[in-house]
């Protein structure tokens, strides 16, 4: 034993002496963060029940949601209010919703349902894992697509597999994606909007989940992309996500749809028959609480400053421990940050972390199938930990990758 791998392991028993019980798994707000929205909460909505479209907001009715919130989202996501639905409280339960409705009875443009087809998804990964896991519960095939050198998406593959018929959808997180932080600059979405496909009905679910996200003053803003879309000749292409869940209550948010006239008018059939109005009073008081569009950012700002000195820390503490050993992103918004540790080692390190009171994303979660081709990608959740459980946790996590470096080595 070399006496590299001798010392990395007496520090590594020592780690597991200390007893730790800390959480880096999910990109969840932090306590202090959902205490931002805490007077939502305590609105005194008064006599007010009506929205400007004349809905009691207590009663059945109001399928589309409050026109109020749609105005405040219409701005910062860049889709006409009638364009733009407001629901529950989880975008990825519309997600869900879009793609069973595809499956039993097809989208505008499709011959028919698409169940009882062979059906596929491009999943660019890293990417989301909850994406990925509503595919693959519904038997949806799903095809990785590898990043380029510089982290883009790789526009050329993603070209030619939309020569196969049978790719019928992609997921995509365009602003600060989780987990890599990517953007997707207008160039690139100029090209998905008029990329040529053999399925008449390809759709990108364009998830928007971290729209203003910032962790820096360059705040980017969303791409009109379906503005793009219309203007390539795609108008359906995309279907449009997101939500507040990440901007008050994460567990009573209000979730977003936009899209195409014809997509709209094609999800509120299908709807109709799940629902007869969403939670209005909750899309009532965010509207209340938000006031305006400028009011969401800078209620976003607050939360910057709440998250911004947690990704400092990661990069500072992966700077001291990793140099030379792994890289990781440096994202600009966002909740995550991935680590791509030495070659073969990434479950490794994750058994190690879990074993020594640290948990982390299950290593390969942030690719189709579970399945990382080169058990590399770590994702790192800054958001829930205290500054200083937060410290603990990537100091054992450093360690853990060395270690998982040397054993691999020995």
């Amino acid at each position: 034993m070399s006496d590299t791998l001798a010392s990395l392991r007496a520090d590594y028993d020592a780690l597991v002496a200390r007893g730790l019980s800390l959480d880096l798994t999910r990109g969840k707000p932090s306590k202090d963060q959902l205490d931002l929205a805490n007077p939502l909460l305590g609105l005194d909505l008064g006599s007010d029940h009506t929205d400007r479209a004349g809905t009691d907001l207590r009663n059945y009715g109001g399928t589309d949601g409050v026109v109020e919130l749609r105005e405040i989202f219409s701005d910062l996501l860049g889709i006409p209010v009638p364009q733009l639905l407001a629901g529950g409280n989880a975008s990825l339960t519309t997600m869900h919703d879009v793609v069973v409705h595809a499956l039993l009875h097809g989208v505008p443009g499709s011959s028919g349902a698409w169940v009882g087809q062979d059906v596929a998804f491009l999943c660019p990964s890293p990417g989301y894992d909850r994406h990925f896991a509503i595919t693959e519960a519904l038997g949806i095939r799903m095809i990785p697509v590898a990043p380029l050198a510089d982290g883009s998406l790789d526009l050329e593959a993603i070209e030619t597999h939309l020569a196969d018929p049978a790719v019928r959808g992609m997921w995509l997180v365009p602003l600060y994606a989780n987990p890599t932080g990517a953007i997707v600059d207008e160039q690139t979405a100029r090209a998905l909007a008029s990329m040529t496909a053999a399925a008449a009905d390809f759709r990108i679910f364009w998830d928007n989940a971290y729209a203003v996200h910032h962790l820096t003053d360059e705040e980017f803003e969303p791409i009109d992309i379906l503005g793009l879309a219309a203007e390539a000749g795609h108008p359906d292409r995309f279907f449009v996500f997101a939500s507040t869940s990440k901007m008050t209550q994460a567990g009573a948010g209000v979730a977003f749809f936009g899209s195409s006239p014809a997509n709209i008018a094609w999800y509120r059939t299908h709807s109709a028959v799940q629902t007869i109005g969403p939670d209005k009073l909750n899309q009532w008081r965010h509207a209340r609480f938000f006031g305006d569009a400028s009011g969401l950012r800078a209620h976003m700002r607050r939360h910057r400053n709440l998250l911004a000195p947690k990704f400092a820390l990661v990069d500072r503490m992966l700077t001291d421990g990793l140099s030379g050993h792994a890289t990781w992103t440096t994202p600009k918004g966002g909740y995550f940050v991935t680590l791509w540790a030495p070659e073969g080692t990434a479950s490794r390190a994750v058994q190690l972390a879990k074993e020594a009171g640290v948990a982390l994303t299950p290593a390969g979660a942030a690719f189709p199938y579970g399945t990382d081709p080169q058990d590399s990608v770590i994702r790192i959740a800054p958001s829930m930990p205290s500054i200083s459980d937060l410290e603990a946790a990537l100091e054992a996590l450093v360690l853990c990758v060395l270690l998982a470096e040397a054993e691999k080595s020995a």
